[in-house]
């Protein structure tokens, strides 16, 4: 099937954007998203949508999954904006083995086709319009074979937890890190603010997002030729229920 043509070109970054140096040195240190007990049921159902075939990852980052996919026998390549992430991912071992291609995820191409292009860790929300989310899923869909799935992690938007009228949630409250998130549910963006401690000074680092619900996904791979598979709760298949606060979707490539 013929994909749609957007007539407005999404902007292309030329930097490292927000995940420069100081962030790409301890990105790997968040035990959040690189705990083995999180990693592993990941790379686990990557693998298995795989399939044997060669696997692209958008914003591959440090290599948190895309290294241990590697290992598992998997053709690995990646795009990614930061050059100081791929640096940080360059000097782990492997590392240096993986392709990866410098720019963004909503208009960088490669020139090859995948049985699966993935983007982990709410990274479709880094892109801040809906035009760049929509450029993101046309970007998959050319990268993919016929038949071939395209993959996000993302976090189900709490809105439900917002009280009426109140813009401000926290996520993470300990003596080194203070977490806020701040919706702006008019434009559907939020940000999350980030204050670390140590040493008896602090860092602030914000970070901007656009949030979308999962039918306003669907609709994003369905302009982009791809129909939705699978939907779970989490990586190990968790059922997708009204109280998750993430998902795992898949969706896959019908035609060219």
């Amino acid at each position: 099937m013929a994909l749609p043509v957007f007539k407005r070109e999404v902007s292309k970054m030329q930097d490292d954007g927000l995940f420069d140096e100081e962030v790409a040195a301890t990105y790997d240190d968040d035990g959040g998203i690189s705990a083995p007990e999180l990693v592993d049921p990941a790379v686990n159902l990557l693998a298995e949508f795989a399939g044997g075939g060669r696997v692209l990852e958008f914003a591959i980052g440090t290599g948190r999954l895309a290294l241990p996919l590697a290992r598992k026998g998997v053709q690995v390549e990646g795009i990614e904006l930061s050059r100081a992430m791929v640096s940080r991912l360059r000097a782990k071992e492997g590392g240096a083995e993986i392709p990866v291609v410098i720019g963004d995820m909503a208009t960088t191409r490669v020139e090859r086709r995948f049985s699966l292009v993935y983007l982990a860790f709410n990274t479709i929300n880094n892109l801040t319009s809906q035009e760049a989310q929509v450029a993101c899923f046309l970007n998959a869909a050319a990268h993919l074979e016929t038949g071939g799935h395209f993959l996000i992690e993302v976090g189900v938007p709490p809105l439900q937890r917002l009280p009426l009228g109140e813009t401000i949630l926290a996520f993470d409250r300990s003596e080194s890190h203070w977490g806020v998130d701040e919706y702006d549910v008019v434009n559907q963006n939020f940000s999350s603010h980030h204050i670390w401690f140590r040493d008896g000074s602090y860092r602030h680092f914000s970070v901007p997002f656009r949030y979308a619900w999962p039918a306003e996904f669907d609709l994003m791979a369905r302009l982009a030729g791809l129909k939705l598979k699978d939907r779970w709760g989490g990586w190990k298949k968790e059922p997708f229920t009204k109280v998750s606060d993430r998902h795992v979707s898949v969706w896959q490539k019908i035609a060219d």
